[in-house]
């Protein structure tokens, strides 16, 4: 009887720990897509350092002309992209294909819609990409790892 009800707690303890485990990589997934949201936000409102807040310290990204840039040549960029008067930059909410995660580090698929207007012109790009988040000390997810590209270049941007 004894070992029934032992056999009964293992089990039990299984499952218990299977749906805490669950439940937290849809928290994890949760917080991911929340802060590739605020991003979007702090972009369209030309927040640099809001933008920049998404990407790790060690940011290593891959985009067209930059094979291996960092956060700090990233953040220069991008801040300098926004500070462009006349150039009106608009991302709709990335469509969010895939989120995997595993412990501290999570994989996002996703693809992203920018829309560029600088006078009359305006030009529309679709961007894909994959982010290597990693879970930091605070406990926030940041972008420590991504690639992208855009199979047409947006008209407006180059």
């Amino acid at each position: 009887m004894i070992r029934w009800l032992l056999a009964i707690a293992v089990v039990l303890a299984g499952v218990g720990a299977a749906t805490l485990a669950r439940a937290d990589v849809e928290s994890d997934r949760v917080a991911i897509t929340d802060r590739l949201q605020r991003w979007t936000v702090a972009f369209n409102a030309r927040d640099a350092a809001g933008v920049c807040d998404l990407f790790a310290l060690d940011l290593v990204s891959t985009v067209p002309d930059a094979l291996d840039g960092s956060r700090d040549a990233l953040c220069g960029k991008l801040s300098a992209v926004l500070a462009k008067p006349g150039l009106k930059l608009h991302y709709d909410s990335p469509d969010i294909r895939e989120i995997i995660v595993s412990g501290d580090i999570a994989v996002v698929r996703l693809f992203w819609t920018l829309t560029a207007q600088k006078g009359g012109e305006s030009s529309t790009s679709t961007e894909a990409g994959m982010d290597i988040f990693k879970r930091q000390p605070d406990g926030k997810w940041s972008i420590a790892r991504f690639i992208s590209f855009s199979a047409t270049p947006n008209k407006v941007l180059e």
